[in-house]
């Protein structure tokens, strides 16, 4: 059912949002992918958190979701980080600074083949995108890097920051 609100190029969703909330008997559905997504997590299953996630993006995410998806930054029983570090960052919340900074040195066995640090590269624009000192130190921490992936994109996101303010 949930598949069924998901687009790829060539097809169009099938399946409605009303659908999907009358399927779980639920009124909203923002609330309904909180609780699917605190489900699946007490139950480590990462099929259900992919589905949950898609409900929560389709919905929206609020601040309530800030706490199992801070659980999940570097969880290691799943292969949804990346969409986690996005959900995160789609808060701008100053308080999971923190949560992807660590997320920007987690390599998760699944994606230790991925040199182009696509995981690190998300969570490194979402601090881009979080107002305040904290995430401007944990960007300037991030240019001591040994790794040059991290380094060019903290700059990159610091000058963004500093090109911002400057207007």
């Amino acid at each position: 059912m949930i598949l069924s609100l998901v687009s790829v190029p060539g097809r169009a969703a099938e399946g409605s949002k009303k659908e999907l909330l009358d399927h779980f008997g639920a009124s909203d559905g923002s609330t309904l992918g909180l609780e699917l997504l605190l489900d699946a997590s007490r139950r480590r299953d990462r099929i259900d958190v992919e589905m949950a996630l898609i409900v929560a993006n389709i919905f929206g995410v609020t601040p309530e979701y800030l706490s199992p998806l801070s659980l999940l930054v570097t969880a290691d029983w799943h292969e949804k980080h990346e969409d986690v570090v996005s959900a995160i960052g789609g808060l701008h919340d100053p308080c999971t600074v923190s949560q992807l900074f660590e997320a920007t040195q987690f390599i998760p066995d699944y994606l230790d083949y991925d040199e182009s640090r696509a995981l690190a590269r998300k969570a490194i624009w979402a601090l881009g995108s979080i107002p305040g000192r904290d995430a401007e130190k944990a960007l300037i921490r991030l240019l001591g890097s040994d790794d040059e992936i991290l380094r060019e994109e903290a700059q990159g996101q610091l000058g963004r920051r500093n090109t911002q303010n400057s207007r």
